[in-house]
């Protein structure tokens, strides 16, 4: 997962994931450059859009806790 520790939607899917011990890793963009840079490649155009969770080849920006779900299933 792409985010930022200060943003409130970063940290609720840092939540979902910890409340069910799902193992996930945290790149924070703000903080480190080099996650930030690989957040920009996945974009098109460049942009810093966080939280971005990556799932196998799926790239997740904002999931709703249903969608995210159906893809953590699969």
């Amino acid at each position: 997962m792409y985010g930022s520790s200060n943003c409130h939607k970063t940290n609720y899917y840092k939540t979902f994931f910890e409340s069910r011990n799902l193992q996930f890793t945290f790149q924070d963009v703000l903080k480190y450059e080099n996650f930030a840079l690989e957040l920009r490649n996945l974009y098109p155009n460049n942009d810093l859009h966080f939280p971005t969770i990556l799932i196998d080849d799926k790239r997740l920006r904002n999931p709703n806790d249903k969608e995210l779900l159906k893809w953590l299933n699969k």
